[in-house]
C-alpha cells in the first residue's frame, strides 16, 4: 500500500494533518501506520536538527522504520520535516522498490512573511511565494523562553515583519499553529510520540537554520509528485485527490538494477562463449573465398551474412566481447537455441 510523506517547517500543522489523514483512512478499514520523529528519537529533543551527525542518524532511523512498515497491504505516513530533497528521493526509491504509490503533502504556514522557503504551484490564486519565518523572543541571558508553545501564544514573541497586517491578527494566526491535541490517538506508538513532541522546542537559531536549509518540494521532480500543498490549517484536506493518488495511480516503475535476474543455467556463459567462437571461426574461413556481395553461411545459424568487405580478427573479437557483455546482462535459457542467429544479426547491424 502507498507511502505518504509530509514535508514542512516545524509548527506548520504536519502532525495534525497526518492524524486527520490517518483517521480518514482508518475509517475506511485500512491499516495505517504513522512514523514520526518522536517514535524514533525516544527521549531526545528537537535540537537533534542542530547536530549533523545526529540528524543523519535520525534520517537513517526514519528510513529504516518506513522500510520495515512499507508493503502492499498497509498505508505508511511519515510525519517529519523531510526538508532535504535527497532524503525525499531515497523515500521515493523505497516506494518504487516496493512497487507501491507515493504522494507528498507539503504543509506551510499562511501569510507573506519576509523569509522562508518558496511554495511552488500554489493554486486558487494564492501568492507564489508563501513563506514562514519563526523567530521566538529569547529570554534573559540569551536563553529561549521555557515551554513548548509559549512563544506561539504571545503576540510579542514573534520578531518578524508582517506586510500591512495588525499584530492581533498575526497573534491569532500563530495561535492556530500550536501542537495539536494528540490525546485522541489510539495507537500506543502515537501516544508515546505525542508525549515527546509536547516537550520539543526549536530554538530561534535552529529555526533560522532550518529555514535556510529548507529545500522546498517541486512537482517537476518525479520524487516530489504527486504534490499536495496545504496552506494553513483552515484549508480542508483534499481527501478525494489523495485517495486517487494513492489507490488509483500506478506505482512508479522499478529500476532494472533492483530487479531479480531471470534464471539461467550454470552453463549459459560457457555455451555463449562457444557459440560465438564458432561463428567467428566460420566467418574467418568463409571470407577467404568470398567476394563482396556474397551471402555467407555460418555454422549454427539459419540466416546468411552479407559479405561487403574483408574483416579482421581484431574487429570481430571486439564485436564479440560487446555482444557477450550485453547478453550477460539479460541471461535467459530460452535464448540458447537462438544465440548463433542473435550474434549473426548483431554482426550484420554493426558492420553495415
Amino acid at each position: 500500500m502507498p507511502l505518504v510523506v509530509f514535508c514542512g517547517l516545524p509548527c506548520c500543522g504536519k502532525s495534525r494533518r497526518a492524524e486527520e489523514l490517518r483517521q480518514a483512512l482508518a475509517a475506511e478499514g485500512r491499516a495505517v501506520y504513522v512514523v514520526d520523529d518522536a517514535a524514533v528519537l525516544g527521549a531526545e529533543d528537537a535540537t537533534v536538527y542542530g547536530d549533523s551527525a545526529r540528524e543523519k542518524a535520525l534520517r537513517g532511523a526514519l528510513r529504516a522504520a518506513v522500510e520495515r512498515r512499507l508493503s502492499r497491504h498497509d498505508v505508511v505516513i511519515l510525519d517529519s520535516l523531510n526538508y532535504i530533497k535527497g532524503f525525499r528521493y531515497e523515500l521515493y526509491c523505497l516506494a518504487r522498490a516496493a512497487r507501491t504509490p507515493l504522494c507528498l503533502i507539503y504543509c506551510v504556514q499562511p501569510g507573506s512573511l519576509n523569509r522562508g522557503p518558496r511554495v511552488a504551484h500554489v493554486e486558487d490564486g494564492r501568492s507564489q511565494n508563501v513563506s514562514v519565518s519563526w523567530r521566538p523572543r529569547a529570554g534573559e541571558g540569551g536563553r529561549p523562553l521555557a515551554g513548548s508553545t509559549s512563544f506561539l501564544r504571545e503576540s510579542g514573541a514573534v520578531d518578524s515583519i508582517v506586510n500591512g497586517r495588525a499584530q492581533a491578527e498575526v497573534s491569532k494566526e500563530l495561535e492556530q499553529t500550536r501542537a495539536p491535541d494528540l490525546s485522541a490517538h489510539v495507537t500506543p506508538d502515537f501516544e508515546k510520540s505525542a508525549k515527546h513532541m509536547s516537550s520539543a522546542f526549536f530554538p530561534a537559531e535552529l529555526l533560522e537554520a532550518l529555514v535556510l536549509r529548507f529545500e522546498a518540494p517541486d512537482s517537476r521532480n518525479r520524487w516530489d509528485r504527486p504534490l499536495f500543498t496545504l496552506v494553513g490549517l483552515e484549508e480542508p484536506l483534499p481527501l478525494a485527490e489523495i485517495r486517487a493518488a494513492l489507490f488509483e495511480n500506478r506505482a512508479p516503475p522499478p529500476h532494472q538494477s533492483t530487479q531479480s535476474q531471470p534464471l539461467a543455467s550454470g552453463s549459459f556463459l560457457h555455451q555463449l562463449d562457444q557459440v560465438t567462437s564458432q561463428v567467428l571461426a566460420g566467418l574467418m574461413e568463409a571470407q577467404k573465398t568470398a567476394v563482396p556481395g556474397d551471402f555467407l553461411k555460418l555454422p549454427g545459424t539459419t540466416e546468411n551474412l552479407r559479405y561487403t568487405r574483408p574483416l579482421t580478427m581484431a574487429e570481430l573479437s571486439r564485436l564479440r566481447r560487446q555482444f557477450i557483455s550485453y547478453t550477460k546482462m539479460h541471461p535467459n535459457n530460452e535464448n540458447l537455441p537462438q544465440l548463433a542467429n542473435m550474434f549473426l544479426q548483431y554482426l550484420s547491424q554493426s558492420l553495415h
